[in-house]
């Protein structure tokens, strides 16, 4: 079974990320597309308990199962977002605009995800290894808002369409 090692960091401005793949060596792999994330648990969230959830992704065209765990050692019912993909033919980058904000995610071996991050201006400090799931607690602790889903309808009905 293949464990995933990344990283995310914020993006303030998506385009300007997308230059500096660019003049780094990425390529644009899958354009900006539309995912759908529905999380599973038992009724009463033994998996949660033990920092794991069951997910089925829609991305693109394709669909993925995937059990997702902290290594060695919660969430909303869905998760959604507008994602690309970018490679450099040894690591991916993937940009996500979720709403709770744009983030992107370095996904490869520790040493190229420090590696490409130098290459694109991303600090050690920037690093966030926080799940989606969370982010989603805390922005929601922070702003005081109710939102149960991390999806665009659910975070602008709970907190207002310019919530993020």
């Amino acid at each position: 079974m293949a464990i995933e090692t990344e990283i995310k960091f914020r993006v303030a401005d998506v385009a300007e990320l997308e230059t500096r793949l660019k003049e780094a060596g990425f390529r644009l792999e899958t354009p900006r597309a539309f995912e759908s994330n529905v999380l599973y648990d038992t009724p009463d969230r033994q998996m949660r308990a033990r920092t794991e959830i069951l997910r089925i992704r829609s991305y693109a065209g394709r669909y993925t199962v995937t059990h997702k765990r902290l290594p060695d050692s919660g969430l909303g019912e869905d998760t959604q977002k507008w994602r690309s993909e970018w490679s450099d033919g040894q690591g991916h980058c993937v940009v996500d605009e979720t709403p709770i904000g744009n983030f992107a995610e370095l996904e490869g071996t520790a040493e190229w995800i420090d590696r490409a991050a130098e290459r694109i201006g991303v600090s050690r400090s920037d690093y966030l290894t926080l799940s989606y799931g969370r982010l989603f607690e805390q922005w929601c602790v922070a702003r005081q808002c109710a939102a149960n889903d991390l999806t665009f309808e659910a975070v602008a009905a709970a907190c207002g369409p310019s919530a993020r």
